[in-house]
């Protein structure tokens, strides 16, 4: 079923359906925030729904990370967007940030209350460990795309020791590989036309 909304395309109520229940499951049942839930949403996203490609969500993933916010809502937003215009940012926005407000609204006093107990404690330390699994199987799915020519591997090489090394904040580190793309695009066209 499509419609028309004020100022707005045909809108698909079934996507923008979909796009919050989604986001919403993704929302829910994915700890560990941002990083963590690369892998979830590039499942969803490519695999099941085929919204956008894989290359579109590291296209996504890179915008996400270097514009304010928290990216796991800049993600669902910006594929909502792509998948369904602006309709489909706000469903899928409202997704990714309603579970999160819902639990927090109902376990923050029990959590103020329990903060010193071992098992809390113990049950954060778990999610904690088995969320860095998840944001290492997100580097390697995306290094496999995003990494094709000794040139990615040097600017990924460059990216990992500026932020680890010298705590280069990542928007520079994105806006320094992005510029490096340029360059090396740049180059490569020269060479071919000299050739």
């Amino acid at each position: 079923m499509r419609f028309l909304l004020a100022g707005c395309d045909l809108v698909d109520v079934k996507t923008i359906i979909k796009l919050f229940s989604v986001f919403f499951k993704i929302g829910a049942f994915t700890f560990g925030g941002g990083y963590a839930i690369l892998p979830v949403i590039q499942k969803e996203v490519v695999d099941k729904n085929r919204w956008l490609t894989e290359e579109e969500v590291l296209d996504v993933f890179a915008v996400s990370q270097s514009t304010p916010g928290v990216i796991s809502i800049n993600s669902a937003i910006y594929i909502g967007r792509k998948a369904a215009g602006i309709p489909g940012a706000v469903s899928s926005g409202l997704g990714m940030i309603l579970p999160s407000f819902l639990v927090i609204l109902a376990i923050a006093p029990l959590i103020i209350n329990l903060r010193d107990n071992e098992i809390v404690s113990r049950f954060f330390l778990g999610i904690r460990a088995s969320a860095s699994a998840l944001i290492l199987l997100a580097a390697i799915k995306m290094s496999k795309t995003a990494i094709r020519e000794k040139w990615g591997i040097v600017v990924a090489a460059a990216s990992f020791v500026l932020v680890v090394f010298f705590d280069v904040h990542a928007i520079w580190v994105v806006i320094g590989g992005a510029a490096s793309g340029i360059a090396y695009g740049l180059l490569n066209k020269i060479k071919r036309s000299c050739k």
